[in-house]
């Protein structure tokens, strides 16, 4: 059995205790059809539902992407989440308690490592916020005076105040903590034999997962300086740059409340906190304008419309551009704000109130519209040389939709800012639609050969498991599966003892087992019928490949053997091989 770290019939009752389909139902729209939930899959971009979900099995499946699993592993994918975080978020739903982790050494080391980081990241914001109210913080205090922060934002975003070098360190030696833990943290460093607090005389931003469960810190300093404006923690065990999205806390608390409708994406948490301010509560910020497709991920959860408002600068124009690609093929749904030059969204609120931007996000830019309009900068239009140029690259763009009719309206336009024929649009971007299909052509070939591998062998291995995994009636109890297929006797012997179909998550990995899971997800549907003559049709099929196989090996070791005696045992045995091919015998793999 997998080491999962808890026992296996603990882990049956939480399974038992946390319906797959109301749990799966939280997250994706399910809709029942036969004995299935269906829905469309979370873990990849479609728009035909191809995720199932039994609750009688107590898995999912999906035939798209091929993701399936237990209620365990769908909380551990879609939250991003390791094993004990999945089981400490069902446990906690269930009101279950959750026995003493016993798994293998590195992973209880580990386990105990991140909880002790949680804990000291926990007191350290606690002790930031504590810090803010008194009177040694003024210089936090006037900035935050010249900022507007309300109590309220203080309050909800926990922000906090570093007095100095050491008082942090002090604090938390004091609370249990070691120098080491502070390190292990991203909360402090060691210099010259000494350890300082990171963030020492910096406002802070304590920076939340989904789970709001304080994972690091991003802090400003205060008044003049010749540090940069903006620090952050380091990585650490529970904080990756790319992974993290300031307010996405509060972004999951609106949704479950119901008020989410789409996400906007600013450059940083004063844009953030300015916006929520202004009422917009749905939006988040990257950790920098870099974002990642873990970020995306991250945000499909929540929705799947998204509007990007980096500031209106060169570098947010870059940040626009680079996450377009991303956020597509997530499967958003994305608009595009174009700010004012060298404005951010805190200072438009500043400038031209609330009102005025509301207006740039309600009339956010498609994808295709923005990056004609970018285009369209770097040219000058009134030259016909720079028209034409324009014009192939505005077709780039639009040759990226998906129909005619989608296409249409962007041509006419295109026509009108050019003054080019729409008929040479036209035939322009049939010719840029053929260099696609050409660079493509080698993907085609190999993804086609790719397919064909599939022989009708692998079918049968997958049949064969499967029916002995949902110990169907049809199953020939007199072969020996073990010696027919040795790669899966561990499956086969699972299989023996008719195990819920969940188990298999806890005894194998079968993430890295395709064909299990393949197996684990079989649809039984199509073979009502026909069941028993198709298992038998499988299982001839591996015996005669086997009997083929130990056939050729007895010729090469008949032309081998100089002994006359052995060579009359091989002889007779390969008469025996032969005459079971003959007469499709199976008692070669009988239980003995």
């Amino acid at each position: 059995m997998q080491n999962k770290g808890y026992p296996a019939d603990w882990l049956y009752q939480l399974k038992q205790r946390n319906d797959i389909v109301s749990i799966i139902g939280r997250y994706v729209h399910l809709e029942k059809k036969g004995g299935r939930f269906w829905g469309c899959c979370p873990f990849h971009n479609e728009k035909t539902p191809s995720f199932t979900v039994s609750g009688d099995e107590g898995f999912f499946y999906c035939f798209g992407c091929k993701e399936s699993g237990d209620v365990i592993s769908f909380v551990m994918k879609y939250e991003s989440c390791d094993f004990a975080e999945a089981v400490k978020i069902l446990a906690k739903n269930a009101n279950m308690e959750i026995p003493e982790f016993t798994g293998e050494k590195e992973i209880v080391e580990k386990k105990h490592k991140k909880e002790r980081i949680l804990k000291l990241l926990d007191a350290t914001y606690k002790h930031y916020q504590e810090n803010l109210y008194l009177p040694v913080a003024k210089l936090a205090q006037d900035y935050i005076k010249t900022r507007g922060f309300t109590r309220q934002e203080l309050n909800d975003f926990k922000m906090g105040y570093s007095i100095n070098w050491t008082e942090l360190l002090d604090y938390l030696k004091g609370q249990g903590f070691t120098y080491q833990e502070m390190v292990d943290a991203g909360v402090a460093q060691k210099k010259d034999d000494h350890y300082y607090d990171v963030m020492a005389g910096r406002l802070v931003f304590p920076i939340f997962n989904s789970f709001n469960e304080c994972i690091g810190f991003s802090a400003r300093v205060l008044g003049q300086s010749d540090f940069a404006k903006y620090k952050n923690t380091a990585e650490t065990l529970v904080f990756q740059k790319g992974r993290v999205v300031f307010a996405i806390n509060l972004v999951k608390a609106l949704k479950q409340k119901g008020g989410l409708d789409k996400i906007i994406i600013v450059e940083g948490q004063i844009d953030v906190i300015a916006m929520h301010r202004a009422g917009f509560k749905s939006t988040v910020a990257c950790m920098g304008t870099a974002l990642t497709k873990e970020n995306a991920h991250e945000l499909k959860k929540l929705s799947n419309n998204v509007v990007l408002c980096f500031d209106g600068d060169s570098a947010g124009v870059k940040a626009t551009l680079r996450s377009i690609d991303i956020l597509k093929d997530e499967g958003f749904n994305v608009t595009i704000v174009s700010l004012p030059d060298k404005h951010d969204p805190d200072e438009i609120l500043k400038e031209y109130g609330k009102e005025y931007l509301e207006n740039l996000i309600d009339n956010a830019l498609p994808i295709t519209d923005y990056l004609i309009k970018y285009e369209q900068s770097n040219f000058n239009l009134d030259k016909p040389d720079e028209r034409g140029k324009f014009a192939v690259q505005a077709l780039r763009h639009i040759a990226k939709l998906k129909s005619d009719s989608e296409e249409e309206p962007y041509l006419d336009k295109l026509r009108d800012l050019t003054g080019i024929p729409i008929d040479v649009l036209r035939r322009d971007i049939s010719k840029i639609k053929g260099e696609k299909v050409d660079a493509k052509s080698d993907k085609n070939i190999t993804d086609s050969v790719l397919i064909s591998r599939e022989n009708g062998n692998i079918k049968a291995i997958k049949f064969i498991l499967s029916s002995l995994i949902y110990n169907k009636d049809f199953v020939n109890k007199k072969i020996d599966y073990k010696k027919l297929l040795p790669r899966y006797s561990e499956v086969i012997e699972k299989a023996g003892e008719h195990l819920p179909i969940t188990s298999y998550f806890d005894y194998f990995d079968v993430e890295s087992m395709p064909i299990l899971k393949d197996c684990i997800n079989m649809n039984f549907a199509e073979y009502e019928e026909n069941g028993k003559r198709y298992f038998d049709e499988c299982l001839w099929s591996l015996v005669n490949q086997e009997l083929i196989n130990r056939q050729q090996e007895l010729t090469e070791k008949y032309k081998q053997c100089g002994d006359s005696a052995q060579r009359m045992e091989i002889m007779q045995e390969l008469s025996n091989v032969s005459k079971s091919l003959r007469e499709k015998k199976l008692e070669d793999f009988y239980v003995r």
